[in-house]
């Protein structure tokens, strides 16, 4: 077990998380069916895994690898040999065991780690024989290895004389282990078991795979015999590969990535104290559960590994409790087989129960995994990594990531094949069977009679009724005021009158999450001068590179909204009242489903919980006092300890409410509630025995929803949201028709609300509500560390902000305006929060903005002997942009004042201004004319204009109005050999700022015969790409595209556009080893011509974080010199793009500026093709309004151009090359907000490093924080 500081090599704290480590890679497996050990396959299995090499990668030193290995059978000649030579006798064949073990190399380290090993052996009647150096080539290692390598030694085991033989000796040595690693975490001493095992061995380390066998000189023994062997080639994207990373693990070496991994600790660790086993019980005892003796399992996952050793944890524990290898498997990564209209019955039933005990470990994945007796390999649900097979007449059998990994004579095959999506291939050496896909399954699900138990016990809801929800939400005969009015109920939960038309009347009468446009310009939720809803500072997290996300839409089939309600039983057993739970279609109840709930109080014993706070008779808009903090907090430490005794007391179902407000009591935010409650129960161990579900007024959209799910509820029943839609029909607002009744809105917004949370878990490339489910698939702004600590534990949180007292002040506004006088209470207001309104929320493009930039770019001859008048109206501008209320990150910072130099040093507006680009839009979102325009103005000033997805028209290429960058996005519109040899930059768009996650999206009605002839697309028919490039899967996909651009156009560079979350960092190292030239960050800000507004609003983080992290993580790995980085997110001035430069970028895009300078008036009407301007429109009487004046655009670039050299001389730089990464020159703005604690975690003793790049002398930004 080790707990690594990833970056302590340069002895500096890392921005990225070592939980956000990725790998992808290439795996494969060798089995004799007959059973006949040998040294051949040895060599047949180094063979191949060194023919997969190309899907690894290789550290900056050039030959550190970022890990192989092999696992196979425990040769017992070979260590019998070994044990004779030191005069031992060995013990027969099952009753040796051997240990591989890392240790610290330092002398008293090691010595203190063998001592911790020799005594939990002979405290657990495992009597250690042989202590044994295993002899390594260290010429093999690279440099980055080679300093950080281990003592590698190997423990030889004897079974005691009380300890059973086979499984029994597995468990023993099992139970063994977990003490040691629980010893070594105490001790924090450096101990990593590879394996231990009398049946398996694990080789491994950090090297590329040809090396594996020139390191290891003992698998080069001809004693050396084994009848399988799993192979593994690691491609790493965590920041610093290590040497326990390295695969195969204990059980398994794993391709992909598991999404769900947070969810699935969390879930994990909830099972915990319900551990228990027959086996167990015979083998340690009556009192062997985990209750009693924790010990016993713990530590139950390897924290400190990555998401495949986590996975191998589980995997382990799983058969370790009874199950047979292949049935864990089935059990943890089960196929998609609720839509499967043609499955075996028996099968559906055999994963329909489990799926009472087991989530899903979600996401893409070709795992390989033995226990000695067997290997097989298996894919993941939607069979998003390649897997083939083949099996010979003499029953040898190779499965590997890649056909041909390994040369098999054509003659000798008797059959091949791939695996597809969610199947299995099992060899097994036991009864010399090789065991296909529905065989197997097929076998698996008849050894018990699951098809009778589901169908006993699981009982399905009822289909949904509707009733008068405005009915039921007051309470007339109560003694105490309540809401008077659903207008007045809106009020208290934070309604707004645009939310009832922008969002829900959309979903009401379409079915479908409002679209919106020009991204989101507002300021960060805790920065808001008005009060938004604590949902609004949680931003979901998404897949990109080392993971695709996956198309809701397309791949329809493995997706699935399913929930069981009530408690679950012991994961480790099988018995038919595991299934009585109560299944859930989907995680919406309307009020009659939760009232049917409520009447199966015999079957499911139920505790509706108050989710309500005393708040006294408060009638104004005052702070919160000390007795209403107390009171908030008293509440959730109530609600919390009212769950944990419900649940003790037997209620499988516990339904937290917010019905109880009335004059006194306002309601609890149910996020907070939810999660309190949650993260309560988990602590306690109780959260495996009962279902959370939410009554909620406060959540009506899309992303509230997932919230809650991600943060613990099971199902939600938002009864205002539906109140308001009926109340919405009821006055003409919503839509009606002959088809559409008021049930059939009701019906229609749970329909977009159910296809919107299936959009939000493909981002994630997440197929199943249940592996969603507690995830916590979020990144936080702007709450305090001590509530998320507290209350959403294990969120990561880069900044701080809000605390309780806050979060009160909020509800109590809320509550004021329900409950005052007069007509306040009957009245929601409205801030602007999705478009500018005047003396609403602050929009970073508002009207004064728009207009100062307008009038300084269309100053008569500003590129013609008037520069300076342009250039004193464009500071105007910019005054307005630094002068405002704070919006972003960057406003918190300052520059560190230095001695400032002549502006004539600093380096030409026409030098800088070829560092700039205009970002990534599309001929179709833009018009033909403004779309060329932004071209032209770019390739007269020497810089960049990026064509974004769509296409261009052949007669541009070669031209003033070419984009010199060509975007390769996921549906390849337009994109031709004549196209990518165009550019002189060929961009891959993984993510875009505006909805990371998902496909571009260009409305039918924008798609003309133009935009359909250039784009290969029918007219009038929408256009929407597809989240994932289907040809990237991995990143080892990533790098394959990246060889192939190259070779199409070996002049252009290659750059590869990330958008900015935590993680980020580490996955743009990877993308640096797959050799791509430039790496875009986009913020999470970013323009765009149609998305979901639940996408603009609430997904990405901002690009300062993005930058810096990239930053740091490439600097840390050595890998910063092989990249530039390019960085966009809301740029407007060269102070931005100072900072940007400080944070590590040395280019930047502008994308909404550009477009403003252009003649954009920000109407964010892009989506409806009814720009008034002529820009982002294919009519063509609107069109012909736009001016096609490339000198406006032109004049905001140099404008920019020349404030950056300003700022440069102000602080004492000739270049902007000498400031980048040079953190140290930034500092806090104390004049700005409190609320922002650590704005970009930037240090007081920030170091920087210089590297020579294309014979520049750069500074590069390595480490922030304190030591």
């Amino acid at each position: 077990m080790l707990n690594r500081a990833l970056g302590n090599h340069k002895g500096l704290p890392l921005l990225t998380d070592p939980f956000f480590e990725r790998d992808a890679c290439g795996t494969g497996f060798l089995a004799d069916l007959h059973a006949r050990p040998s040294h051949k396959l040895v060599q047949d299995a180094l063979t191949l895994i060194a023919r997969l090499a190309h899907r690894g990668a290789m550290a900056a030193d050039g030959k550190t690898g970022d890990g192989s290995g092999i696992l196979t059978q425990l040769p017992h000649k070979f260590f019998a040999r070994e044990l004779e030579q030191n005069k031992i006798t060995p013990p027969h064949d099952g009753d040796l065991a051997v240990g591989m073990f890392f240790i610290p190399r330092d002398k008293e380290a090691r010595a203190r780690a063998k001592q911790i090993i020799e005594n939990i052996f002979a405290a657990r009647n495992l009597p250690l024989l042989l202590w044994r150096e295993v002899p390594v080539n260290l010429e093999a290692l690279g440099e980055h290895a080679f300093k950080t390598r281990p003592y590698i030694t190997q423990a030889l085991v004897a079974r005691g004389r009380h300890v059973g033989s086979g499984d029994a000796f597995e468990r023993a040595l099992y139970f063994a282990r977990k003490e040691i690693e629980r010893v070594a975490l105490q001790e924090k001493n450096r101990v990593y078991v590879a394996s231990l095992s009398a049946r398996t061995i694990v080789y491994k380390g950090l090297f590329v795979s040809p090396l594996l066998g020139k390191f290891y000189f003992d698998l080069q023994d001809p004693l050396y015999e084994t009848a399988l062997a799993l192979a593994h080639q690691r491609y790493s994207t965590n920041t610093v590969p290590a040497w326990e990373l390295a695969q195969p693990f204990r059980r398994l070496c794993h391709n992909g990535e598991i999404n769900t991994l947070s969810g699935n600790i969390a879930w994990m660790n909830a099972r915990a104290p319900y551990f228990d086993s027959a086996i167990f019980r015979d083998e340690y005892g009556t009192n062997a559960r985990i209750e009693n003796h924790s010990s016993l399992f713990q530590p139950l996952l390897d924290l400190s590994s990555s998401d495949s050793g986590i996975l191998d944890n589980a995997l382990e524990l799983v058969s370790f409790g009874g199950r047979e290898l292949p049935h864990a498997v089935m059990m943890l990564l089960p196929e998609a087989w609720e839509n499967v209209r043609d499955l075996d019955p028996q099968i559906k039933a055999f994963y329909r129960y489990h799926a009472t005990l087991m989530e899903p470990w979600d996401g893409p994945a070709a795992l390989c995994f033995s226990d000695g007796r067997v290997a097989g390999m298996a894919l993941d649900r939607n069979g998003l990594r390649p897997a083939t097979w083949l099996v010979t007449h003499d029953g040898f059998i190779v499965a590997s990531s890649e056909a041909g990994a390994l040369e098999i004579e054509s003659e000798r095959v008797k059959q091949k094949g791939r695996l597809g999506p969610g199947q299995m291939l099992v060899a097994d050496l036991q009864y010399n069977k090789l065991w296909q896909n529905d065989e197997l399954k097929s076998h698996y699900a008849n050894r018990r009679p699951y098809a009778h138990w589901v169908s006993e016990y699981i009982r399905p809801l009822d289909a949904p009724v509707y009733t008068d929800q405005l009915s039921e939400i007051s309470n007339p005969s109560s003694v105490v005021r309540r809401p008077s009015s659903i207008s007045s109920l809106q009020s208290l939960f934070g309604y707004t009158d645009e939310e009832l038309v922008v969002i829900l009347k959309p979903m009401a009468e379409n079915k479908t999450e409002a679209i919106g446009a020009m991204g989101d310009d507002t300021p960060h939720a805790f920065l808001s001068e008005f009060d938004r809803p604590l949902y609004h500072f949680f931003r979901q997290r998404f897949a990109q590179v080392t993971n695709p996300p996956i198309d809701s839409l397309r791949e329809e089939m493995v997706m699935s909204t399913r929930v069981f309600l009530g408690g679950r039983g012991n994961v480790l057993e099988e018995t038919p009242t595991h299934a009585r739970l109560l299944e859930l279609a989907s995680l919406f109840l309307n009020n009659a489903q939760l009232a049917h709930i409520r009447a199966l109080a015999d079957e499911f014993p139920h505790a509706t919980l108050d989710a309500t706070w005393d708040v006294g008779q408060i009638c104004n808009l005052s702070f919160a006092g000390e007795g209403q903090i107390i009171n908030l907090s008293y509440a959730l430490e109530k609600l919390c300890a009212d769950a944990e005794q419900h649940t003790r007391d037997g209620r499988t179902i516990l339904i937290i409410s917010d019905r109880n407000v009335n004059e006194s009591r306002a309601p609890l935010p149910m996020l907070l509630a939810v999660s309190a409650v949650h993260q309560h129960l988990l602590r306690v161990g109780l959260r495996w025995q009962t279902s959370i579900v939410a009554e909620t007024g406060d959540a009506r959209d899309v992303h509230q929803f997932a919230c809650l799910i991600g943060y613990g509820a099971n199902a939600i029943n938002p009864y205002l949201a539906l109140a308001t839609i009926r109340a919405l029909y009821d006055v003409g607002h919503v839509r009606r028709n002959v088809t559409l009744d008021a049930e059939d809105a009701q019906e229609n917004f749970i329909a977009a609300a159910n296809k919107g949370i299936l959009k939000i878990m493909s981002k994630m490339g997440i197929a199943t509500l249940d592996a969603y489910h507690g995830a916590q698939l979020f990144e936080c702004i702007g709450i305090a560390d001590d509530v998320i600590a507290q209350y959403f534990t294990g969120t990561s949180s880069p900044v701080g902000g809000i605390g309780l007292r806050e979060i009160a002040e909020t509800v109590l506004r809320h509550h004021a305006r329900a409950f005052g006088a007069g007509d306040l209470s009957n009245r929601l207001y409205n801030f602007g929060y999705f478009k500018f309104k005047k003396g609403g929320e602050y929009h970073a493009y508002n009207p004064s903005v728009v207009d100062a930039l307008h009038d300084a770019v269309r100053t008569p001859g500003a590129l013609n002997g008037n520069f300076q008048d342009g250039y004193e109206k464009y500071l105007k501008f910019a005054s307005l942009v630094h002068e405002r209320p704070a919006t972003d990150l960057s406003d918190f910072l300052q520059f560190v004042p230095r001695e400032p130099i002549p502006l004539s040093q600093v380096e030409s507006a026409e030098a800088l201004v070829k560092r700039f680009s205009v970002a990534a839009m599309s001929h179709g979102a833009l018009s033909l004319e403004a779309h060329q325009t932004l071209s032209e103005a770019m390739n007269r000033l020497g810089a960049l204009a990026n064509s974004g997805e769509g296409g261009e028209h052949p007669s541009r290429y070669g031209a003033l109005r070419n984009s010199a960058i060509k975007q390769i996005a996921s549906a390849r519109f337009g994109v031709t050999p004549a196209y990518l040899m165009s550019a002189t930059e060929l961009q891959i768009k993984m993510a875009q700022g505006s909805k990371p996650g998902e496909g571009g999206q260009l409305p039918g009605a924008k798609v003309s015969l133009e935009i359909a002839a250039v784009r290969h697309a029918q007219p009038g028919m929408t256009l929407i790409s597809p989240p994932p490039h289907h040809d990237i899967y991995s990143i080892e996909d990533l790098a394959q595209l990246i060889y192939d651009l190259k070779r199409i156009n070996p002049r252009a560079k290659i750059s590869v556009k990330l958008v900015a979350q935590n993680g980020v960092g580490t996955i743009a190292a990877g993308v640096a080893k797959a050799y791509a030239d430039v790496i875009h960050i986009s913020g999470h800000s970013g323009g765009t011509g149609a998305s979901p507004l639940s996408s603009i609003k609430h997904a990405g983080l901002a690009w300062e974080l993005g930058l810096a992290e990239t930053q740091q993580v490439l600097v840390a790995n050595d890998l910063r010199g092989r990249v530039r980085l390019r960085v966009d997110g809301g740029f407007k001035t060269g102070r931005h793009v100072v900072i940007g430069a400080l944070l590590g970028a040395e280019e930047f895009s502008f994308g909404t500026a550009a477009l403003i300078a252009s003649g954009c008036i920000m109407a964010r009407a892009c989506h409806l093709n009814t720009c008034p301007v002529g820009i982002a429109t294919q009519k063509l009487e609107l069109r012909k309004k736009f001016p096609q004046v490339a000198e406006w655009v032109m004049a905001y670039y140099l404008f920019v151009a020349q404030e950056t050299r300003e700022w440069l001389a102000s602080i004492g730089a000739r270049t902007l090359d000498e400031i980048v990464g040079r953190v140290d020159l930034l500092q806090r703005q104390e004049t700005r907000d409190w609320r922002l604690e650590t704005p970009i975690a930037i240090a007081q003793n920030s170091q920087t490093f210089v590297l020579e790049r294309e014979n520049v002398v750069t500074n590069l930004f390595v480490g922030t924080g304190n030591e």
